[in-house]
Order: C-alpha cells, then structure tokens, then sequence
C-alpha cells in the first residue's frame, strides 16, 4: 500500500476508495489494520483531501523525495 501511494500517486493525496482499488484490498481493511499502523510510524497521515505519504515513507521506500514548486505557496 505504501508503495502504491508513492509510485502510483506520487505521495497523494489520494481517497481511500481509489487506494483500495489500486492494491485490490477492501477499504476496511486499509482502515483497520494498515493505516493504524503506518500512521503511527510516521510513515502516512490522513487528510480531508485523502492519504498523504510523508517524508519518512519515501526514506523507508528507498525512493526519492518528489520536489515542491517553489512558487506553489507564493
């Protein structure tokens, strides 16, 4: 599902129902035994626009951190 997250979506945000499809899992049980999990590693955070992976995943992936626009907040 991390996995996912960072090389299908890009880090997210993404809804719980399209990340379920893409790992063919049912939502409750991303919600009930994956997520608890990762969210207290520190590893993904939900979100009102949907799940996020934080920096932390992308370092225990292995894979590169995506770059912000810097004149995306300006």
């Amino acid at each position: 599902m991390l996995g996912a997250l960072c090389q299908q979506f890009n880090g997210g945000p993404v809804g719980l129902s399209t990340l379920a499809i893409s790992v063919s899992e049912q939502t409750e049980t991303i919600e009930d035994v994956y997520e608890p999990f990762l969210i207290q590693q520190g590893l993904i955070a939900r979100t009102p626009r949907g799940r996020v992976a934080m920096p932390a995943a992308w370092d225990h992936l292995g894979l590169p951190r995506p770059e912000i626009d810097p004149q995306l907040f300006s």
